[in-house]
């Protein structure tokens, strides 16, 4: 791809503040700490209004807590459900910002049950934190939030140890669990792999480093969030702008095409291709909210006029010329199951694919993934929560890359036209 360092001085600026929002999702066990590690991460970094403060001062004295002190899940944990059996159950997303950084942060499930909700939380993440009990090590459910981590392509993870009060602070101790998940994590493709000793209770390691694990000699978990770069996630080769929309002034004659640059960098003159038509066409000009823009780079909305008049509508892809992806009609995909309803046999769908849609029909279910040992199995199914492979032939050609390469133009879902439910998240191979 790309490299950032190639990219003009001013687009790099905008990339940077794009950077300056750091979306990351927790995952882990039940009781493994998740809830009270963001609770504590909030209140340590003083992002907690007086009025939440008072509640969760409350609610923990009503619980038969000591004065002073907070039982910190309650920020997050907001269902009845979740307060009544001390689990995590829904999404929670809760937003913080420090000098450094804006965050947005998804709180997912532990419970295998969830693993539908921790798809869809983290779906968007560019950081996922694994948390790990000191005492128990890498479990089921830390391979199972490993390999979805892996499969929805989060390029930074964060492994926190976490209870490190509970085995004294013994670094051996440590080292043995991050040993094991860093071994998960190579046969998973996972690269950056960070692992950080904490007590998410005490705030150890979490916003300060801790004076009682004097042996390690890495930062804080914030920090390492504040630091992390993401701007170099970015694709910026493949140039692809889904049109969202047409925008057509008949007294001016004026015509432009609305969306969200997905990948690539798009300026002013470049040669493009319209797929599926082929047609191919020039950039005249790229504006945004506030006017004419020299560039616009992934994330940003703006409106392309082309330099011919050409029939594109909304579904449509403007593309780079170099390395254009071909319509089809027959897409390989990884799916996680989202419904009660169980997939059986040949089942019949919407997709939806950036700003494209069309119907899909489940040609084959190649294999289901133990997600535990990593086995593929064979499967004429896939269950609620299930992860497999399926081949799908769609009523007409789409666009797409491979989301190993880019997640934005990779990613779809199936709905069900019955009932409206999105009922799988998909991959494309």
């Amino acid at each position: 791809m790309l490299a950032v360092d190639a990219v003009a001085p001013g687009l790099l600026e905008e990339l940077d503040e794009g950077a300056g929002l750091l979306r990351l999702a927790t995952a882990g066990s039940v009781d493994d700490g998740k809830s009270t590690l963001i609770g504590r991460l909030l209140y340590d970094s003083k992002a907690i209004l007086a009025d939440q403060l008072e509640h969760v001062e409350e609610a923990s004295r009503r619980r038969g807590g000591a004065v002073g002190d907070l039982d910190l899940s309650l920020l997050t944990d907001g269902l009845r459900a979740e307060r009544e059996q001390g689990i995590t159950i829904d999404v929670a997303y809760r937003y913080f910002t420090t000098a450094r950084r804006k965050f947005v942060i998804a709180d997912t499930p532990g419970h295998m049950q969830y693993t539908r909700n921790m798809v869809t939380g983290a779906s968007t993440a560019d950081l996922a934190v694994v948390l790990v009990d000191a005492r128990h090590g890498v479990i089921e459910q830390s391979r199972r939030h490993a390999f979805v981590a892996a499969l929805l392509g989060i390029p930074h993870v964060v492994l926190a140890v976490n209870k490190m009060d509970l085995v004294d602070f013994d670094r051996s101790r440590f080292e043995a669990v991050a040993a094991d998940f860093r071994e998960l994590a190579g046969r998973l493709g996972l690269d950056d792999v960070t692992a950080i000793p904490m007590s998410a209770l005490h705030g150890d390691n979490v916003v300060d480093r801790s004076p009682r694990m004097p042996w390690y000699e890495g930062v804080a978990l914030l920090e390492h969030l504040e630091q992390v770069e993401v701007a170099h996630d970015a694709n910026l080769e493949d140039v692809r702008f889904p049109v969202q929309w047409v925008i057509r002034d008949h007294a001016s004659g004026f015509r432009g095409y609305a969306g969200q640059l997905a990948s690539g960098v798009l300026r002013a003159g470049d040669e493009v291709v319209v797929l599926p038509s082929g047609r191919r066409t020039t950039v005249a000009a790229v504006e945004a909210f506030e006017g004419p823009v020299d560039a616009a780079v992934p994330g940003r909305s703006v409106t392309v006029r082309l330099a011919d008049e050409l029939d594109v509508s909304r579904g449509d892809v403007l593309c780079g010329v170099e390395g254009a992806p071909e319509p089809r009609r027959e897409l390989e995909a990884d799916l996680c199951w989202l419904a009660q309803t169980p997939l059986h046999g040949r089942g019949r769908y919407a997709i939806k694919l950036m700003t494209q849609t069309a119907r899909a029909l489940v040609d084959e279910v190649v294999h289901r993934v133990d997600v535990v040992s990593l086995d593929e199995q064979p499967a004429g199914g896939l269950e609620l929560n299930d992860i497999g492979r399926v081949r799908l032939r769609l009523s007409t050609p789409l666009i797409f890359d491979p989301y190993a390469r880019n997640r934005a133009t990779g990613a779809f879902v199936l709905i069900d036209e019955a009932t409206n439910d999105t009922v799988a998240a998909g991959m494309a191979r």
